[in-house]
């Protein structure tokens, strides 16, 4: 049977749909693009925001309508969240929560031997196991992801994710090792390491953050990135056991929220602006050229103009590579969602476009001060003008000319003229 999934939502998702799509082409079905028809077809959703399950409804929606006989299996977030209620989603046929993702298979087998609806969603509990998931490959990808952790022990004021990915839990070093050598021998060049409480690694086994990617670094000769991480688990010791490995990217995306400490409490986030700001200095101090990218929110419960304006003026000072900015969106269900002084969607836009400004004049002094640099570019694909694209360790997107026979490859580029939001370079030694 032919079987198609759409992914929303996190680098975590896509590593897990790669990982579904892996086990049942093992087991015989033929993965097909979204845009072909499938007997199934698999929603792994998002629920961080309740804009993002409007959007994963809609899917649904389509899908039904545009094929009305395929088998619908909706997991994810979504499915953790809302999923044993039926009421509004009666395209689905079969529903698998996020504590075992490792039985869609069996399920859609009973669904395909019963044809009755299934709704197989797990509360999770404290003494819940890692549920390991193997990839080794990322078709059509040039880099891949290897998801180590999963869950959440934080209970931030605005977000639903403990409540859709249950509690902290580790994999084994061991089975890092292993999907770093299986990446490798595929000829992948950098893995991505990600989680859903990335840096909490380790706090249900034993182990630290800095043992599994020590353990990813010394397992293979490629490329180690980092996914988006909780700024306070970055302590100058595990910084500097990072900065040991040569074939550590030093790029580090540390989720921010807001530059202002009245409403960092009102998010229940764990640090204060000044210890963010120590935090980047250490990185800044411990790694030549490193990149420190981030989230802010804009329009949060009960924030000020003059809260704003601190967290605007923080982010220009701090000197952010990169910065995504996005409006509060309520999720019924949090804390946050009922804290009165809600903040007008009009004043959120208006809010968001300001910080961009500010945002953009620190991404644009960044980008200056790779200028003259060589750095190691990764090539991962041609664009549409012609040039061949990729990324330095720090995440610096860089367009040169090059050949077919570069892309996938590791090579020195001597960074030119910034145009946009990239950089211009040459190839150098090649």
């Amino acid at each position: 049977m032919r079987v198609k999934i759409f992914t929303l939502g996190c680098k975590v998702n896509q590593f897990e749909s790669q990982a579904i799509l892996r086990s049942m082409q093992e087991q015989g079905y033929t993965a097909v693009s979204e845009k072909d028809d499938a007997e199934i077809t698999i929603v792994n959703s998002c629920a961080v925001t309740a804009a993002s399950e409007q959007k994963a409804v809609k899917l649904l929606h389509r899908i039904r309508r545009e094929n009305p006989e395929t088998i619908i299996v909706l997991t994810g977030c979504m499915a953790q969240t809302s999923g044993k209620d039926s009421k509004g989603l009666t395209e689905v046929d079969i529903v698998i929560g996020n504590k075992k993702k490792g039985d869609i298979i069996p399920a859609i087998d009973k669904y395909l031997s019963q044809r009755n609806k299934l709704r197989q969603v797990e509360d999770f509990s404290g003494s819940d196991e890692y549920e390991a998931l193997s990839v080794c490959d990322f078709s059509g990808r040039t880099r891949a992801f290897l998801k180590i952790e999963d869950g959440c022990n934080r209970f931030c004021s605005y977000c639903i994710i403990p409540y859709a990915r249950g509690r902290v839990r580790s994999c084994s070093l061991e089975y890092i090792e292993k999907e770093i050598k299986g990446f490798a021998a595929n000829g992948y060049k950098e893995v991505v390491i990600v989680g859903i409480n990335l840096s909490s690694y380790g706090k249900d086994n034993g182990l630290k953050f800095a043992d599994a990617i020590s353990t990813a670094c010394r397992a293979a000769d490629i490329r180690i990135r980092l996914g988006s991480l909780e700024p306070e688990s970055m302590d100058e010791e595990t910084l500097r056991t990072f900065a040991g490995f040569d074939n550590f990217c030093p790029q580090f995306h540390l989720s921010l929220q807001s530059g202002c400490d009245k409403t960092l409490r009102r998010m229940n986030r764990h640090y204060t602006a000044q210890e963010y700001a120590e935090i980047v200095s250490n990185i800044r101090r411990v790694f030549d050229n490193p990149s420190v990218t981030t989230d802010v929110m804009v329009g949060f419960a009960g924030e000020t103009e003059e809260e704003f304006l601190r967290s605007a003026q923080f982010v220009e000072e701090t000197g952010f590579a990169r910065t995504h900015i996005f409006p509060y969106s309520r999720r019924p269900g949090t804390a946050a969602d009922r804290a009165p002084d809600q903040v007008p969607e009009s004043i959120k836009k208006k809010r968001a476009a300001i910080m961009a400004e500010y945002a953009e004049r620190a991404r644009k002094r960044f980008l200056e001060a790779q200028l003259g640099r060589i750095e190691k570019v990764l090539l991962e694909a041609r664009n549409k003008n012609g040039l061949y694209e990729g990324y330095t360790p720090n995440y610096t997107q860089v367009f040169v000319e090059a050949d077919e026979s570069l892309v996938n490859k590791v090579v020195d580029v001597e960074l030119k003229t910034i145009e946009g939001d990239h950089i211009i370079g040459e190839l150098k030694n090649t």
